[in-house]
């Protein structure tokens, strides 16, 4: 079995540390990396993507709400067609980095509240699917598994990429538990790396409640933040590798070549 791991890098800001981006560049296969809406900035992306060329990490663009002062993570209600521009525009500058440096964006992964409202709203899903294909259809679409974006984007044809969290529990509905709830993280990396295998396993969901979702694993998110970050991210790969598990960059996997 081929699985990814990933994660949300370059998101230098007032509220986010990157002193963690190296040595998760090392363990990760793919980088999903703020275009400078949420976090970053041109100097980040470049360093973050000279870093992720080194390791043979994929990079992706990591589109958000143009919302620094919350970190993307306020819902915003906007017209379709400013989603729209603010999706093209995020890839088409983090393109432009990626270029320079002899690289090419392979994944587009929405961030935050936008990613949370597409996940449950299929028209906002629909939007941003169709959005990435405007720029390249040969994209992948980097979406948690049982969304309304994976819907829509297999529905649009795109390359699909089915990813679950590492460090975050689930409702029963399959979404996340809200970050305002104290059971939202798995901060002990043991935990966690138990909490993936389940997963990927069963192909399942392994809801807070107990309950499993049965669902497609292509991929594992662990966040970059928190102190346990990267104990957390070898915790898992290490976990994964001794199960039998091929890991590899998303645009290496056998079913987008």
């Amino acid at each position: 079995m081929e699985i990814n791991i990933n994660c949300d890098l370059g998101e230098s800001s007032k509220l986010h540390s990157t002193e963690n981006d190296p040595l998760l560049l090392e363990i990760v296969n793919s980088a999903n990396i703020a275009c400078g809406y949420h976090a970053g900035d041109k100097p980040t992306m470049e360093k973050t993507i000279e870093i992720s060329k080194k390791n043979n990490v994929s990079i992706g663009a990591h589109p958000s709400f143009n919302d620094p002062e919350n970190f993307g993570r306020k819902r915003l209600n906007l017209p379709l067609s400013e989603i729209t521009k603010l999706v093209i525009d995020q890839i088409n500058i983090l393109s432009e980095v990626a270029i320079k440096a002899g690289v090419k964006v392979t994944h587009v992964k929405p961030h935050g509240a936008l990613n949370n409202m597409a996940c449950e709203n299929y028209e906002l899903a629909k939007v941003i699917s169709e959005s990435i294909v405007k720029v390249d259809k040969d994209l992948i679409f980097l979406v948690p598994t049982g969304s309304q974006m994976e819907k829509a984007g297999r529905r649009n044809g795109m390359k699909i990429a089915s990813e679950i969290f590492a460090d975050r529990n689930y409702e029963d509905d399959g979404n996340l538990v809200s970050r305002s709830k104290d059971n939202a993280m798995i901060t002990d990396p043991e935990i966690a790396k138990k909490h993936v295998i389940k997963m990927v396993e069963s192909q399942a969901l392994n809801c807070y409640s107990g309950k499993q979702i049965p669902c497609k694993i292509d991929s594992i998110c662990v966040h970059g933040d928190g102190k346990s970050a990267v104990n957390t991210a070898k915790e898992i790969k290490d976990g994964l590798i001794k199960s039998g598990v091929t890991l590899k960059p998303l645009d290496k996997m056998k079913k987008f070549i």
